[in-house]
């Protein structure tokens, strides 16, 4: 590639061009010659040969990419910037201190490894003599006051800093950037070393930090619900990240503000997470603060990740159940005599004798509740040996407490008996939520000669439903003790997507052990399917203790999201429970007109009020069935406390109030590897070199050897200018005109 220049004015181009555009030029000037001799006006054809050579000669000097340069000198002093990190992730004690560095301690937090270096001034040297002038700058610092909010959206961005500095530098000779690698917000800070490389600017990155983790337990997930009932269990899911080289068995302990406390022994495998849960009492009526935390493990380094808090809210109940049966069988006398002695449930029973008719007396309905009105009052409904029939259920009937189930969120619970009724209900849609698989072979199902017990799935044995003890430990040892049964409904395995809390522990087939308890999703409700009707033998020795036990908490269990926030003509519930910022919350609601039946038309209004205070409102459409569902979603975009009125437009006295906790996880964690790759890979990038604390002095010695920074050469591309192609076509404009007029005269 050949250079030259006139002035300001570089040209460059290679020889083959050079040859290309000589042989242009000369062919251009020969016929240039030939046309003027042989023209009758040989002025006027030279003026436009001319003109002619000046367009070619235009043309080839765009071929040459000619550019108009100016040197700008700087009058200021070379500037060396020091940058770094002050965020969270830089409390880490994983920092080997150098043996440069004075303090008897082996291993700092990386943040003290930081303010030591800077101590010693290492970039004195660079300052000798007024040669550079250093300009240092932090970043990622969390206010002294921010609350935990703010702290745990606080994070790293390393390009943003980067980015600004080279902004802000003036005459950089070099920067040197000092932290963990460990970026979280922003772009990848590889952009903005690709910046200092355009502009010759080397980068050198100064690694604090190890590149592997630190001995740690860390309490990183806390599944809580955000209500439950006053006096009763909740089930709270924790997972635990262990860094530790051994097993560790420890105490994970919840405690409330009024001083309350539970443990639970639990075992922490080395290098793994633990995946668990936890019982806990509701102790009262409205919001409580809760925390839940595991104490300092020995060789452990970091506590501050050991706990966690969140608010959970007691709320009174008031369950209404509907009971569904034909024969007065002992599985439904009990379980008819566990509900009506709830002093949290309100049951009615409906008792289809093929014989004596309708049962009658306390707590007895003569007839299914046909009006949507009447039969959305009810938020569980037990299914006994009853199906599809004269005197029993109509299609219709069964029709209707499926989109009962599925539209406003309550529950159904099957509970088949010796007569095989429920195989009938597949002549319904009702037949479509049993989430099991039946044999129509064996209608009577499956007599046992001893008594059979139950085992509990892994499933099961984290399960509220199935939580008969007031422990883990204690419920196995009860499971174990109870009495087993007789007789199974002819079940041949669970359906997809179903979960099966409870299998026979003697009879299998080709699909495992045959299940007992199964439960699964259906719509916004729930279902379970019990295929004995002997639970009420497990009063045996204790009378009512685990089988009231047991009935109440499936009629809190299945009718909990539907009471999430329940008004007296809207009901509101929503998913996930506790958002974090960035999530969609999916909302559904049952709006009632005054009478109790279900709207049938209109909107719903949502009024949001974010923890900020700003209030917005959306619209939740209603769904294309009868049974007055409306649904829709929003964007959580900020942690707090979301309140939450769900109304009908025409009647504002309507509504139904809601609270939502969003609760991020810290986006800055501790604990984590130094990411030294992305150091390493910055450095390269910026024709830097990533060094550690105990190679400093070599550092220093390098930079000091680099070149002064070279005067600022700006630079405009003509060739790519706007007036070159202006330029090109007047000129051509000007000879297609002088070619017209010299052939007029």
């Amino acid at each position: 590639m050949k250079h030259f220049n006139l002035g300001p004015l570089h040209f460059q181009a290679s020889t083959l061009t050079l040859v290309f555009i000589l042989l242009v030029l000369a062919a251009t000037i020969t016929l240039g010659i030939m046309a003027v001799r042989r023209s009758a006006r040989p002025k006027r054809t030279g003026s436009l040969e001319a003109l002619r050579l000046l367009c070619v000669a235009f043309v080839c000097a765009m071929l040459m990419g000619p550019e108009w340069r100016t040197v700008q000198e700087s009058d200021l002093q070379p500037e060396i910037a020091i940058i770094w990190d002050e965020s969270l992730s830089m409390s880490t004690e994983d920092a080997r201190k150098p043996d440069s560095i004075e303090g008897s301690e082996t291993i700092l937090t990386r943040r003290e490894l930081v303010n030591r270096l800077l101590k010693t001034e290492f970039w004195k040297t660079f300052e000798n003599n007024d040669r550079n002038r250093v300009t240092r700058s932090s970043f990622g610092a969390t206010p002294e006051d921010a609350d935990l909010i703010q702290k745990s959206m606080s994070g790293t961005n390393i390009n943003e800093a980067l980015t600004k500095t080279l902004e802000s530098g003036q005459n950089l000779r070099a920067a040197i950037f000092i932290g963990d690698g460990d970026w979280n917000l922003g772009t990848s800070p590889i952009a903005a070393a690709q910046q200092f490389r355009l502009k010759g600017v080397p980068l050198y990155t100064l690694a604090t930090g190890s590149d592997k983790r630190v001995p740690d337990l860390d309490l990183v997930a806390v599944n809580a619900p955000t209500y439950g009932i006053e006096g009763e269990n909740v089930q709270i899911p924790f997972t635990i990240e262990s860094s530790l080289g051994r097993d560790v068995r420890t105490q994970i302990r919840i405690r409330s503000d009024s001083g309350k406390e539970r443990y639970k022994d639990i075992t922490l495998r080395a290098n793994s997470t633990h995946y668990d849960s936890m019982l806990w009492r509701i102790e009262k009526k409205g919001a409580s603060k809760l925390k839940i935390s595991i104490p300092l493990a020995n060789g452990e380094l970091i506590e501050s990740n050991n706990s966690q808090e969140f608010v959970m809210s007691g709320k009174p109940e008031s369950i209404r159940v509907l009971v569904i049966e034909t024969l007065p069988r002992w599985e439904y006398r009990f379980i008819r005599n566990a509900l009506s002695r709830d002093p949290g449930v309100t049951v009615d029973c409906l008792l289809l004798h093929p014989d004596l008719g309708k049962g009658d007396g306390p707590d007895y309905i003569q007839e299914f509740p046909e009006k949507l009105e009447d039969l959305q009052k009810y938020d569980v409904v037990f299914v006994g040996d009853v199906g599809i029939g004269e005197n029993e259920l109509s299609v219709e009937q069964a029709n209707l407490i499926k989109g009962l189930v599925e539209s406003q969120a309550s529950g159904v619970v099957f509970i088949p008996g010796p007569q095989g009724k429920q195989f009938t209900l597949d002549q319904s849609d009702l037949g479509d939520l049993i989430p099991v698989e039946l044999d129509p072979e064996k209608q009577e199902g499956l007599a046992e000669s001893v008594e059979t017990p139950m085992r509990l799935t892994p499933e099961g044995e984290k399960s509220l439903l199935t939580m008969l003890g007031d422990n883990e430990s204690q419920n196995e040892t009860i499971w174990r003790s109870l009495p087993g049964f007789y007789w199974q409904a002819p079940v041949t395995k669970a359906k997809p997507g179903s979960t099966i809390l409870a299998v026979n522990e003697a009879r299998r087939n080709s699909s495992g052990r045959l299940p007992i308890l199964v439960t699964s999703r259906a719509g916004s409700g729930k279902v379970l399917y019990m295929a004995i009707d002997s639970a009420w033998r497990w009063r045996r020795g204790v009378e009512d203790l685990y089988h009231y036990r047991f009935w109440g908490q499936v009629a809190r269990w299945m009718s909990y999201q539907r009471n999430m926030a329940a008004g007296e003509r809207v009901r509101l519930f929503y998913t996930p429970e506790r958002p974090k910022p960035g999530d969609f919350v999916s909302l559904a609601a049952n709006a009632f007109d005054a009478n109790g039946a279900p709207l049938s038309e209109g909107v719903l209004q949502v009024e949001l009020t974010a923890p900020n205070g700003e209030l917005s409102q959306i619209e939740l459409p209603k769904k294309d069935d009868a049974w007055g569902r409306f649904t829709g979603q929003f964007k959580v975009s900020q942690p707090g406390e979301w309140k939450l009125k769900a109304f009908i437009p025409s009647e504002p006295s309507a509504f139904v109030e809601a609270k939502i906790i969003s609760q991020s996880d810290a986006i800055e964690k501790t604990g984590r590897p130094a990411r030294l790759e992305v150091l390493e890979e910055m450095a390269k990038v910026s024709r830097g070199r990533l060094v550690t604390p105990a190679k400093l002095d070599e550092l220093v010695k390098e930079i000091n050897a680099l070149p002064e920074p070279q005067p600022l050469v700006n630079s405009v591309k003509l060739w790519a200018n706007w007036i070159a192609p202006a330029i090109l076509i007047t000129l051509l404009a000007l000879f297609w005109i002088g070619r017209k007029l010299n052939g007029t005269f």
